[in-house]
């Protein structure tokens, strides 16, 4: 078990099939994973009906569940697999998303990505629960990974290329590359 402590003294150690610890679970995880699904989806009621729904099917598995990994870990996995897949049927639905799959040029992207969230919505979903569950939520590799049911080296890949195309979305122009502060034919 990962017992987790919690604000005001209270332990994250569930039993499963309690519906006490259930709805103890439900208090404290349920706006974090709405934090973490608002980031990944468009729209806030897409967020609120993916939580809802991953806790729902989370609830029908609450005897099931093991306590090996933590249970917040395991609702956020719950919740960030349904959030890809209402990110799938939305693209499918999509006139635009049929319109490409027919051959015909899509509509360019909206070019503003100096936005943060529009940037991680941007992200394919995995990369984007990554980020947000590391830099948002504060979650370590290991925690991460036993939410999005991946190994830990995996997380980092994708915490690597989430950044990647972050700083390329945020910051064009930004370079590692050392510049220099004249050329060499202002001192000849």
């Amino acid at each position: 078990m990962y017992p987790r402590p919690l604000l005001n003294g209270v332990s994250e150690e569930y039993r499963p099939g309690s519906k006490e610890d259930f709805d103890r679970l439900y208090r404290t995880a349920y706006p974090r994973v709405f934090r973490t699904l608002s980031a990944i989806l468009p729209e806030p009621e897409a967020a609120e009906d993916c939580t809802q729904d991953a806790f729902v099917q989370a609830f029908q598995a609450w005897s099931r569940w093991k306590p090996d990994a933590p249970a917040e870990a395991w609702v956020h996995r719950i919740a960030v697999n349904r959030a890809i897949s209402y990110r799938r049927s939305q693209k499918l639905r999509s006139v635009g998303e049929i319109l490409r799959r027919l051959g015909k040029p899509a509509t360019t992207a909206d070019p503003d990505h100096s936005d943060l969230l529009a940037a991680l919505r941007s992200l394919p979903p995995k990369l984007a629960a990554a980020i947000v569950l590391r830099h948002y939520h504060g979650y370590n590799n290991r925690e991460i990974a036993a939410a999005l049911g991946v190994s830990e080296r995996t997380i980092g890949t994708r915490l690597r290329q989430a950044g990647e195309r972050l700083r390329s979305r945020l910051q064009p122009d930004f370079s590692l590359e050392p510049t220099r502060a004249f050329t060499s034919d202002a001192h000849e």
